[in-house]
């Protein structure tokens, strides 16, 4: 198989890691978690130990649709598609449309990718609720849909492969309960949850706040924006000029990796602490520079590779998991050495893969 390279512009919360994280090599058996029944919101959550075919059977043509390729998040998304694709042995096409604000360009893409004959097709929407029209146009035509990262409502899709972005915004405003318990002093918090009407902002941005209500942490009208470096960076700018007295400034990946200079800059080190409810390669440098304090882990790259595996599956007809998604665990400065940066990070100066032939 061939690799197509193209370049864009583009803690206190101790829990556990996953033993696989720890292994080197293969990137399985990984600690996963399924939902029963599956694509339930409150469904029951059970440990599982992920395991993929070693080969599929054919070279499948699957399409992959991510909302952009403007943040290292979705670079190590595309990680695990591509080499997972590769290592599977089958193609993959992957269209990126550019940002939050376009779902038009999407759902454009998507229809492109079935009508040039993709077998299956994995999405990272853009919208929970706008994708599920042509989700539904494209299962009519018994071509699988698996939902991957940020989470679809619908449910003519044939498996999803994430997390909870609910737990990763609630294992981020644990830690700053737990750091300023009701009683205490009470703590200003800028909250940066990510593009307004996204399902994964909608999700830890209610994570959060149900994870912080009674404790001493007062969180600041939540600042909503696309995930791209010049928004964020405006919205933290603004909270700091509006908020001198704000102590924490918590969000997305983005958010953390473009105030971190700018706190450097206004000498607020110290005084001004920043946390990112999940992980980037900025955020791991910056925990273990110790300017980032913490974020939980959804490793991505093992999403992404699930989501491909997940596709083989139900096109050979073999049993597979329908909602699953890596175990989270938080990396803060206490465990960062410990763990397997391959798995839930891109390589350095891995470049994005938009074909696998």
């Amino acid at each position: 198989m061939k690799l197509v390279l193209k370049t864009t512009a583009a803690l206190v919360l101790a829990t556990a890691i996953p033993a696989s994280a720890f292994a080197g090599g293969s990137w399985y058996p990984y600690e996963a978690e399924e939902v029963m029944p599956a694509f339930a919101s409150d469904g029951v959550v059970s440990t599982v130990t992920y395991t993929p075919v070693e080969k599929a059977e054919k070279a499948w043509n699957i399409c992959v649709s991510f909302p952009h390729m403007k943040d290292a998040y979705w670079l190590g998304v595309d990680y695990g598609v591509a080499d997972e694709a590769e290592r599977l042995g089958v193609k993959m096409n992957l269209v990126e449309a550019g940002g939050y604000t376009e779902l038009a360009k999407q759902i454009t893409q998507i229809e492109d990718c079935v009508s040039g004959g993709a077998d299956a097709v994995v999405i990272g929407a853009i919208s929970y609720e706008g994708l599920n029209n042509v989700i539904g146009e494209i299962s009519g035509k018994g071509v699988p849909v698996i939902d991957v990262i940020n989470g679809v409502s619908s449910g003519d899709i044939s498996a999803k492969s994430l997390v909870s972005f609910k737990t990763m915004g609630a294992e981020t405003g644990r830690y700053l309960a737990g750091k300023h318990p009701a009683g205490s002093e009470p703590v200003k918090v800028g909250w940066f949850p990510g593009p307004a009407g996204a399902g994964w902002v909608e999700a830890a941005h209610a994570g959060f706040m149900e994870a912080v209500a009674g404790s001493a942490v007062e969180v600041l009208e939540p600042r909503f924006g696309d995930t791209g470096k010049e928004t964020q960076l405006k919205l933290v700018e603004d909270v700091l000029q509006a908020n001198p007295d704000v102590r924490y400034l918590a969000g997305t990946a983005v958010t953390a990796e473009a105030a971190q200079g700018l706190i450097r800059e206004r000498g607020l080190q110290g005084k001004v602490d920043l946390l990112a409810f999940y992980m980037t390669p900025g955020v791991y440098t910056g925990i273990k520079r110790g300017f980032i304090l913490a974020a939980p882990a959804d490793s991505m790259v093992v999403q992404g590779r699930i989501a491909i595996d997940q596709a083989v599956r139900i096109l050979e007809g073999k049993d597979y998991t329908k909602h699953v998604g890596p175990k989270i665990f938080v990396v803060d400065p206490s465990n960062i050495n410990d763990v397997a940066r391959e798995n839930i990070l891109p390589p350095a100066g891995f470049k994005p893969v938009f074909s696998v032939n």
